[in-house]
């Protein structure tokens, strides 16, 4: 069975840094694309930064200079670097999953709030 399990939420001031681990296990296959979505109270799911196998990335205009993917083929995890996190940024970051078939695979969650 698939799991993908994220680590790292955390109450932070504005200003500070968090950084925000995804693992995935209980497959044998890489991952297509990886990401973190952000889910904010009263608001749909949105996309914060993909990555695929071959390392092309994208993130959401308003994080851009401010987040940093990156990726660990071998391990099958991703990391987000989020810094100078503002109290928009508070959400609950969802870990995503892509295989090369297509399917979706999502973690359960782990909570940022910035507080101002």
């Amino acid at each position: 069975q698939v799991q993908l399990v994220e680590s790292g939420g955390s109450l932070v001031q504005a200003g500070g840094s968090l950084s925000l681990s995804c693992a995935a296990s209980g497959m044998i296959f890489i991952m297509n694309v990886m990401g973190w979505y952000s889910q904010a109270p009263g608001k749909e799911r949105e996309l914060v930064a993909i990555i695929n196998r071959g390392g092309d990335i994208n993130y959401r205009d308003s994080v851009k200079g401010r987040f940093t993917i990156s990726r660990d083929n071998v391990k099958n995890t991703i990391h987000l670097q989020m810094n100078d996190l503002q109290p928009e940024d508070t959400a609950v970051y969802y870990c995503h999953g892509q295989s090369i078939g297509g399917r979706d695979y999502w973690g359960q969650g782990t909570q940022v709030t910035v507080s101002s």
